[in-house]
């Protein structure tokens, strides 16, 4: 579900704030090994 999250951050339909809180910390890891910056478009 994080992966999900993650690509959808990237896609720009959702932010960080729409995670829910047990899985925050795996999506950003997922985006920062992605090499992702937080205010990319």
């Amino acid at each position: 579900m994080a992966a999900i999250y993650a690509n959808l951050i990237m896609k720009g339909k959702k932010t960080i704030d729409d995670v829910p809180d047990h899985l925050k910390q795996e999506v950003q890891d997922i985006l920062e090994d992605l090499g992702w910056v937080e205010n990319a478009p």
